[in-house]
């Protein structure tokens, strides 16, 4: 057995295949981009076979690119895209429809109903999470319901669910293995995440068979091996974990009070609470951070659903753009004597709010207005979410450390960005020097089980600063920002 490792980081646009060696140095990346579906307002869909096979191909290009072969490999570590979910045929491995996306809105009527019908406070004692349909229940639910003969076959027990961790271990070991981990477990509304378990009423609620579900394993557990043919030989699959926890962990946020933000097409603050489940009061979620050794970590977590999905837009949508790099450049050259404020709800909003009928507005536009102001709107949406974000962390958890934010993620490398978060925020910012911290965390986890990557405590030595952001702004200047989004929230909201 080798000592390298590949994590594998199946997201919401791509899949990629990092290579790392023993010192938890980068050796070689493979990505690819897949094709977004939007079949009706507020849906989300991908193709199964899409988020298959680009996994595959981007880690034959990643061994290909780094010299290695399958025996040289020690482990693979998977992070995924969480809450994203698919439900296949056992007998066969084909899905029974696309993959129904975390973004995805469909379920916002039976959430509804749910919460009309006195159940929000049963899921949120047991899961940690609101009914809202970022999460995988009601998608489940809306699968069976709606795809000919799903129901039927489910309640046979011919049908299994999964989200996309779930999906590719199955497809890896040929069918061998129908499990998941603790932390994408704790993502589904059907986990309850202080015994652990499955949980009976909750399924029951939903009209979901617990025939469908995978067996949970700790984040660094065996998962099964991939078929030989699939990389030239057999490699054992050893840490599994949703990608925000993946990015906890990546950023060696092992202590309690530590938090990390990761800025992707959304934007997921996280809190490590140590041993205790903490229940918000402040509308975040209590989740799973991971669970090693048998011994569950806990978090509170507060999601965006709008972060460099924002720029996208601009580049995207509006066209003001050439690429996401020139927002940073155009936000410093905006006007000082304009505010305009966006609040991105193109999905709805996230924590604190939870408002799944919100849609996207602009405030503060006048005849001056014009793509560098726009820019600066856009990035700076995602340092007020960030913002709400920790505010809400304050009020549930004084364990809060108020000593740095640990961040990730595509958008931290505009520099602009992150000075304006550290000045929003009145903390320091810290920028690591490996950004990819969600496959880092998944190469930790497998690496670890597999005896060729240290203990958390020697892993988490090995984080390093690439850039400490202090906050420069003026606290009057501060707040009359900060007021001035909260009063375009307040608009916003349905």
């Amino acid at each position: 057995m080798g000592n390298y490792v590949i994590a594998i980081d199946q997201g919401t646009t791509s899949s990629r295949a990092i290579v790392f060696d023993d010192r938890f140095r980068i050796v070689s990346v493979g990505q690819r981009e897949f094709t977004q579906h939007f079949p009706d307002s507020g849906w989300v869909e991908h193709e199964p076979e899409d988020i298959w096979d680009t996994t595959v191909a981007t880690v034959l290009e990643a061994i290909g690119k780094a010299g290695l072969a399958a025996g040289d490999i020690a482990a693979i570590g998977i992070t995924n895209q969480r809450e994203t979910t698919l439900v296949w045929d056992r007998a066969t491995g084909k899905p029974i429809h696309r993959a129904i996306v975390w973004q995805d809105r469909r379920t916002a009527p039976l959430c509804d109903r749910l919460k009309a019908d006195g159940h929000e406070a049963t899921f949120s004692e047991k899961t940690g999470l609101l009914l809202d349909p970022y999460f995988s229940g009601t998608k489940v639910a809306w699968l069976l319901d709606n795809v000919s003969g799903a129901r039927a076959a489910a309640e046979a027990g011919r049908l299994a669910f999964g989200t996309v961790d779930s999906f590719l271990v199955w497809r890896l070991t040929g069918g061998r293995s129908h499990v998941t981990d603790a932390s994408n477990a704790s993502r589904t509304l059907l986990y309850d995440i202080r015994t652990n378990a499955w949980d009976e009423e909750l399924l029951g609620i939903l009209g979901i068979p617990v025939s469908l579900l995978p067996k949970v394993k700790d984040n660094a557990d065996d998962f099964g091996e991939t078929l030989p043919e699939l990389f030239g030989g057999a490699i054992s699959i050893r840490g599994v974990a949703g990608d925000q926890q993946a990015a906890l962990i990546g950023q060696a946020c092992f202590e309690r009070g530590m938090i990390k933000s990761t800025y992707g097409t959304g934007c997921f603050a996280v809190l490590n609470t140590g041993d205790e489940l903490v229940h918000s009061q402040n509308r975040l979620v209590s989740t799973i951070a991971y669970r090693l050794r048998g011994r569950t970590t806990y978090a509170l977590e507060g999601s965006i659903f709008v972060a460099g999905a924002a720029v996208q837009w601009l580049r995207d949508g509006l066209g003001i753009i050439a690429s996401a790099p020139e927002s940073g450049a155009m936000a410093g050259a905006a006007d000082p004597n304009q505010q305009v404020y966006l609040v991105p709800a193109f999905v709805g909003l996230g924590a604190p709010y939870w408002d799944a009928q919100a849609r996207g507005a602009i405030f503060g536009i006048t005849r001056g207005t014009g793509p560098n102001e726009f820019a600066r709107a856009a990035l700076e949406s995602v340092c007020y979410q960030t913002y709400d974000l920790l505010e809400a962390m304050r009020g549930d958890f004084a364990g809060a450390s108020t000593a740095g934010l640990r961040v990730d993620g595509g958008m931290v490398a505009s520099d602009w960005t992150m000075q304006r978060l550290a000045d929003l925020l009145d903390r320091p910012v810290h920028r690591p020097k490996v950004l990819e911290t969600t496959a880092l965390g998944a190469a930790w986890l497998a690496g670890m089980h597999a005896g060729v990557w240290p203990d958390e405590q020697g892993f988490a030595t090995s984080w390093e600063l690439d850039r400490r952001f202090e906050p420069a702004m003026d606290g009057a200047v501060r707040q009359r920002l900060i007021r001035g989004w909260r009063d375009a929230v307040r608009r916003t909201l349905t």
